[in-house]
C-alpha cells in the first residue's frame, strides 16, 4: 500500500456521510463518535493508521469484523480485491450496506452475525481487520488467516487494550507486535469480555 494514495483517499472520504445522528456536525473532529447501539465510529487518524498497518493490496481478500458505520470498510474496499464484512447489529449493517453501495463499491460482501468466529466459507483471508476489542486473540480468526497474512486487532481488558499486528508466516507460525494502547468497544461473542467474565 502506498502511503500517499491512502492519505489522499482518506482526506477525500467524508466521514459525515457515515454518521446519521446529532454527532454528524462533529465529523471533522479527530475523535470517536457514537453511531447508536453503544457503538462508535473511530477517529480518522486511527482508521488511517490501522488500514496502513494492515497494508491491503489490490489482490487481497480481506475480512472485516465489525462493519459499524461502514467508514473503515470503504478504505478497505478502495485498496483491496475483495472485502467480506460482518456486523452483528442488523440496523447498522443495513445502513452501512446502503452507504457503501451508494459509493459504488461492488467488491464488498456483507453478513450479519457473530464476527468473532470469522466467516469460514470464504477463508483463508490475506488480511483481517478487527474493529472491536477481544479479551484474547480469537483462534478461529488465526486459523482463517492465510499464510503470509496480516491481522490488526485490539486485545485486552475493558477500558484499555493493545492494538496488535498479527502476522502468519509461510509455515503457519504466528508473530505479534504491539502498536499502541487504544480503547475500543467490546467484540461480542466468544471472545468478548462478557463471555470470559461469566
Amino acid at each position: 500500500m502506498i502511503f500517499e494514495d491512502l492519505k489522499a483517499f482518506a482526506e477525500r472520504l467524508d466521514r459525515a456521510y457515515f454518521i446519521d445522528n446529532e454527532y454528524k456536525q462533529y465529523a471533522d473532529y479527530d475523535q470517536p463518535l457514537p453511531i447508536g447501539y453503544e457503538q462508535t465510529i473511530s477517529q480518522p487518524s486511527l482508521v488511517f493508521q490501522m488500514t496502513y498497518i494492515l497494508s491491503p493490496e489490490k489482490g487481497s481478500r480481506v475480512l472485516e469484523i465489525g462493519t459499524g458505520s461502514g467508514y473503515q470498510t470503504a478504505l478497505l474496499a478502495e485498496f483491496s480485491g475483495e472485502v467480506y464484512t460482518i456486523e452483528r447489529i442488523s440496523a447498522l449493517a443495513e445502513k452501512a450496506k446502503k452507504r457503501l453501495l451508494g459509493l459504488g463499491y461492488t467488491n464488498i460482501s456483507f453478513m450479519t452475525g457473530d464476527g468473532s468466529l470469522g466467516w469460514e466459507e470464504h477463508a483463508p483471508y490475506d488480511r483481517i481487520m478487527v474493529t472491536a476489542a477481544a479479551a484474547e486473540l480469537p483462534q478461529e480468526l488465526l486459523r482463517q488467516l492465510a499464510a503470509g497474512g496480516r491481522m490488526v486487532i485490539p486485545v485486552g481488558p475493558r477500558g484499555c487494550q493493545e492494538l496488535m499486528l498479527v502476522e502468519k508466516d509461510i509455515n503457519g507460525e504466528i508473530f505479534t507486535r504491539i502498536i499502541e494502547e487504544v480503547v475500543f468497544v467490546e467484540l461480542k461473542g466468544k471472545y468478548g469480555w462478557s463471555y470470559w467474565n461469566k
